[in-house]
């Protein structure tokens, strides 16, 4: 995966894996999961009224535009949300992706 930032400092930090979207990729202890998505994959989430994809907007917790779910449906703001080892995120709304599976 390629994603939107690239990290340049703070490399030596231990590595933590994840799941984004079914997808492992590894985050470094201590970022925030807003921080891991970016830096792995290309958008935050899909918007909840089109096609469109989001990739945050304030990046400091003031915006509500970075919302994710857990693979369980739990919902999270990703700006302010640590990482940890084996979290399982998905970037659609888990009631999108019922309705794809009625279908």
């Amino acid at each position: 995966m390629s994603g939107r930032f690239v990290r340049i400092g703070e490399t030596a930090r231990a590595t933590v894996e994840l799941t984004i979207n079914g997808e492992r990729v590894a985050a470094l202890a201590g970022d925030t999961l807003l921080t891991a998505m970016l830096c792995s994959v290309r958008y935050v989430r899909q918007s909840e009224f089109g096609e469109e994809k989001r990739a945050g907007f304030c990046l400091m917790g003031a915006c509500q535009d970075c919302w994710v779910w857990t693979a369980h449906g739990e919902r999270l703001r990703a700006c302010t949300t640590v990482v940890e080892a084996g979290m399982r995120v998905v970037t659609t709304q888990p009631e999108a992706q019922w309705a794809n599976l009625a279908s």
